[in-house]
């Protein structure tokens, strides 16, 4: 394949987190502050990337407010060259924060909500009165000039409020809004029962992205991305695997994916082994799953196979148990039936809340 250079770095300088998210993303296994990256270390990281053709960083966790030298890192990237995106629950920012990171040039910053409604919103994050702290941080940083996203995590609990979600959006004085499913797997799978919504829910939350989206045009745009449990074809893996982007890890694993730890038998260079240009054209991880040659005989046979590229590896491993198997959500998986079999939501379940203890 006619691969080119990475455009996004996804940089996780932390996992520390105040909130407990059910659905979290980061690993099982957290990365303790002591191994992380010190400061120097992710400014030689952030200078490397733009140097083979990254375009742009998001500084991700954890909460990446947790690092104290966030400002400085942001100031680093934009220097080098990079656009640059904080994403943040927007715990432990604070008005002169952000503006000392408008003075140092974040282009852009994405806040996740969990719902419009206090009381869901601290039972869904597991922290208590986050939703004012996210409003003041919305403020402060139209105020400083940073563009600003909403991310919006969606399940069965927040679903039915899509709508006022929405509309909190455009109160917030937001640019884009992304509604995005749950992905299951890693800790999310954990609470797979009490997350997944009915099908009802799903269909229902459809047509209103696509009513809002007519309506606010010019005004919010609107990412979807859809629950893979009422998919008929998978999404591509980070728009294919190893193709566009590469995640750096807190302790400076470099992966292809910000999930790809989940897949046992693969094995992950670290920052400083050798030059990044290299461990993205030539490591054992970034090729496993790269193009088409590895897929088995129903991808390699699909006219989606370039489009979807055999949808998630991580979602493949979790649900198949085989990392290389046509991701379960594709309606040509011999798994989809099982797994469109669990998508059911169980009305008992409660929420198991991730806590990080440094």
């Amino acid at each position: 394949m006619n691969l080119g250079p990475p455009m996004a770095l996804l940089a996780e300088l932390t996992h520390r987190c105040p909130l407990a998210c059910p659905y979290c993303s980061n690993p099982v296994d957290l990365v303790r502050r002591s191994a992380e990256l010190p400061t120097d270390a992710w400014a030689s990281v952030l200078r490397e990337a733009a140097g083979i053709g990254v375009l742009h960083v998001h500084f991700s966790g954890g909460e990446p407010a947790s690092r104290r030298d966030l400002e400085t890192l942001v100031a680093t990237a934009a220097k080098a060259g990079l656009y640059t995106n904080l994403i943040t629950s927007g715990i432990g920012l604070t008005e002169v924060r952000v503006k000392i990171l408008a003075e140092h040039r974040l282009d852009h910053l994405q806040l996740s909500v969990q719902a419009p409604e206090p009381d869901l919103a601290n039972l869904i994050s597991g922290y208590r009165n986050a939703l004012p702290q996210k409003r003041a941080v919305a403020g402060w940083t139209n105020r400083a000039g940073i563009a600003l996203t909403v991310n919006a995590v969606m399940h069965r609990a927040n679903l039915d409020l899509l709508p006022q979600t929405i509309d909190m959006a455009i109160e917030l004085g937001a640019q884009r809004l992304e509604v995005a499913h749950v992905q299951y797997h890693g800790w999310a799978l954990r609470n797979r029962g009490a997350l997944l919504p009915t099908r009802a829910q799903a269909d229902a939350a459809r047509a209103i992205v696509d009513e809002a989206r007519a309506r606010l045009t010019g005004i919010l745009r609107i990412d979807y991305v859809p629950p893979d449990h009422f998919a008929q074809f998978p999404k591509p893996c980070m728009g294919g695997w190893g193709q566009v982007g590469m995640t750096i890890t807190p302790e400076g694993r470099v992966l292809p994916c910000h999930a790809a730890e989940t897949i046992p038998h693969l094995s992950f260079e670290t920052v400083g082994s050798r030059p990044l240009g290299e461990i993205w054209t030539d490591s054992a991880a970034f090729n496993a799953y790269r193009g088409t040659d590895w897929m088995s005989e129903t991808c390699r046979a699909c006219s989606h196979r370039e489009v979807d590229f055999g949808g998630c590896r991580c979602q493949a491993l979790a649900h198949a148990g085989d990392a290389a198997a046509t991701d379960p959500a594709c309606e040509r998986s011999p798994m989809n039936k099982e797994f469109r079999a669990k998508a059911a939501a169980d009305p008992q379940a409660e929420f198991v809340y991730r806590r990080f203890t440094a």
